[in-house]
This record gives C-alpha cells, structure tokens and sequence, in this order.
C-alpha cells in the first residue's frame, strides 16, 4: 500500500512510530524501517501483531468503505474480513490484505463483513519496501 508518511518520532516508552495518511484516513503505527526516513510516499507492507478475537479487538463496522484511524489508544483499521482455510483471517485494506491470527473461528456471517479491528498502535507494524 501507498502511503504519505508525515513524520517518524520516538517516545521513551515507545517503538519508532510513523505518523501516516492514506487516502482514507491517518494514524500513528510501528515504523520498521530506517528512523532518518524522510517525509514522503512509501509503499509499505502492513503487519498485526496481536491475536484477533471475535467482539473484543473486532467487530462489525457501522459503516462500509476502507479506513484508519486512531481511537484512543489503538488504532481502527476498517475493512473486510476473509477467513481462511488455515486458522487465519485476512483484512482487505482497500486492496491491501492483512494476515490475522485468530483466537477461534469466526461467526459464518462474518465472511467479507465490513469489520473495525481495534489494535493498540505499538502491534500494528509498517514494512517499507521499493518496488
């Protein structure tokens, strides 16, 4: 995925986090990639290091389309959820797909629901790399 990258900082209590936009919406998540990045467009790869749970860290969406956002002190990914044969879920992000470990099978009405995840920023990780 393509995104603006606005700036990199570092808390004492913290990973590196990049503060990003994407065309439908922005937040703070782990920067995995060299901290003296510049500010700019970087296609990166998006990673969720926390285990999903059905009606804890998500749930169904109020509203449909792609979106990032902060919410406290986690961050809203909006997308549609895919369960997959091996244990695992996939969140298409706007045509980004995002592997998910999850704790238990997921409701059958879930297939391609338009879902919120709610991951606290620090487990949520950014990959650049060029194309």
């Amino acid at each position: 995925m393509l995104v603006e990258l606005v700036k990199i900082a570092k808390f004492p209590w913290s990973p590196w986090l990049a503060q990003i936009r994407t065309p439908f919406g922005g937040t703070m998540v782990r920067w995995c990639g060299d901290p003296t990045t510049e500010p700019g467009a970087y296609h990166v790869e998006w990673t969720v290091d926390e285990d999903i749970v059905w009606g804890q860290n998500v749930k169904p969406a109020a509203e449909s389309g792609p979106g990032v956002r902060p919410g406290g002190h986690c961050v809203v990914l909006r997308g549609r959820l895919g369960p997959t044969e091996d244990g695992v879920a996939v969140l298409d992000l706007d045509g980004t797909l995002i592997l998910l470990d999850v704790v238990e099978p997921l409701p059958e009405d879930a297939v391609h629901m338009w879902v919120e995840l709610f991951i606290e920023r620090e487990k949520i990780a950014l990959y650049p790399y060029v194309l």
